[in-house]
């Protein structure tokens, strides 16, 4: 059923054609974390295993090198972490 209807969709927008505000639904692809360019607070945790807690708070300080801010909302830059957390001894 679900795929029937992402056929389509994808057969409308090939004619040209706008799919309906309600018609829309959120795409959710499957990108491996390790993969992914950017993480949110909640994939950093599982990916680094350290919480979310610990990373809003290191989040927080002006001077984070992985932090980007879209908006309100922050994402970690996934190498620039790994790198980060590689140089060092605790956090």
């Amino acid at each position: 059923m679900n795929n029937e209807k992402n056929a389509n969709n994808k057969e409308l927008l090939k004619r040209g054609g706008r799919m309906s505000d309600s018609s829309k639904e959120k795409q959710n692809y499957k990108v491996p974390l390790w993969n992914k360019l950017n993480l949110s607070i909640e994939e950093a945790s599982i990916y680094s295993n350290i919480g979310t807690g610990k990373l809003y708070e290191m989040t927080e300080k002006p001077d984070c090198p992985f932090v980007l801010w879209v908006g309100s909302r922050r994402v970690i830059k996934r190498k620039v972490f790994e790198e980060y957390l590689a140089k060092q001894y605790s956090i």
